[in-house]
């Protein structure tokens, strides 16, 4: 059989978290909290159950649901949403991505993608026939080269994809980024496509810039976010996708003969828990917390603490203790030290290694504890 993904292995993160169950190690590599989630939320999926809501819910997603996002989007940046035609309920924040490029791409049509970058955004591309091109951000701040986003527009650049927090680096696009992604993609009549997953995890008093505050560029955007990260339930494998009605028409014929639908009785509790606000407006405090506690730990190791005000993701580089490769230094950090990290070249398409590992901070403080006991080790 010919594969349509011939270059693509094993994700590095199930690569980390087996090796770290053969070593027994501490896993800071893969992003999921290794605390419980909400007890009332948990009691809502059972009275949800309980009370018969456990068949085919409708395609684009329970109604309740779907009205309860458009009155926090309006809560929280003044935006009207029509929850009818411009929401539609996914089995994940991944899907819903993979979904949106499913949409748009044709064979031989152009996405630029920033790199360092979540690992699914390249399968999509090339599993639709599409073709990649990555932009490197400029490290060490990962700031984006705009100039070179421009350069590398052509005739068939179909979409743009930006993810704001972003993941491995934890940077927060600005306002003035945001302007910028607008004038290009509205020039060149192109498509965006956003990955906001992380919209409430931001730390040092900064804002999310969603697209969805402009207009005329979300006039041509798909906006992909996951409720796993927001209500700490990453098994449950629920997200959403918002767009303008006219391209949600597409994106709904994509999803109809693919998922279908989403797990009925989770989107009911979902839906009666989402009344409650500070369940979502509290996580960025209280994320951050858990940030500066693992930096406090690390301050006096050899790691260097990259930039990072969103995800529950910090990186460092560890130039000053190793010129291994990233990926050797990974290795052995599970082998000889009980830790488990993500290289941070796993993330670029060419294995760019700037000597960097990534950790996920969204772990118990005795798990950072631990975990910060063994880097303290590295030497």
């Amino acid at each position: 059989m010919q594969s349509k993904l011939p270059n693509i292995g094993t994700s590095i993160f199930t690569v980390m978290s087996q090796l770290a169950a053969k070593h027994n190690a501490i896993n800071l590599g893969q992003g999921f909290p290794d605390f419980p989630m909400s007890a009332e939320l948990i009691e809502c999926v059972n009275k949800a159950m309980q009370s018969g809501g456990n068949q085919y819910a409708h395609t684009n997603g329970v109604p309740l649901l779907r009205e309860r996002l458009a009155e926090k989007i309006k809560y929280l940046y003044d935006v009207n949403i029509n929850p009818e035609t411009n929401i539609t309920i996914t089995p994940g924040g991944t899907y819903s991505i993979f979904c949106a490029f499913s949409t748009i791409i044709q064979p031989g049509d152009e996405v630029i993608i920033f790199e360092p970058a979540y690992d699914s955004y390249i399968p999509n591309i090339v599993f639709n026939g599409g073709i990649v091109v990555p932009i490197e951000l400029e490290f060490p701040d990962y700031t984006i080269p705009w100039d070179k986003v421009k350069a590398a527009i052509t005739p068939k650049t179909k979409a743009i994809l930006v993810n704001t927090p972003h993941n491995p680096t934890g940077r927060v696009f600005t306002k003035d980024d945001i302007l910028i992604l607008q004038e290009i993609v509205l020039s060149n009549n192109l498509y965006l496509i956003s990955d906001e997953v992380y919209e409430h995890l931001i730390y040092d008093n900064k804002q999310h810039e969603t697209v969805m505050k402009y207009p005329d560029l979300f006039a041509r955007t798909f906006v992909c976010f996951s409720f796993g990260k927001t209500y700490h339930c990453t098994g449950w494998k629920l997200g959403y996708c918002i767009a303008p009605e006219n391209i949600m028409k597409e994106y709904r014929k994509v999803h109809q003969f693919n998922a279908f639908g989403c797990d009925t009785p989770k989107q009911i509790a979902i839906a009666e828990y989402m009344t409650n606000k500070e369940a979502y407006l509290s996580i960025g405090a209280m994320y951050q917390e858990k940030r500066d506690y693992l930096r406090g730990l690390l301050d006096n190791t050899k790691f260097v603490r990259l930039p990072s005000s969103g995800s529950y993701f910090e990186s460092y580089r560890y130039d000053t203790i190793s010129d291994e490769p990233d990926t050797v230094f990974a290795e052995r950090l599970v082998r000889e030290f009980g830790i488990a990290v993500v290289p941070m070249s796993a993330f670029y398409q060419k294995s760019t290694d700037h000597k960097v590992i990534r950790l996920c901070f969204a772990k118990v403080k005795e798990t950072l504890d631990a975990a910060a006991a063994c880097l303290q080790k590295v030497h």
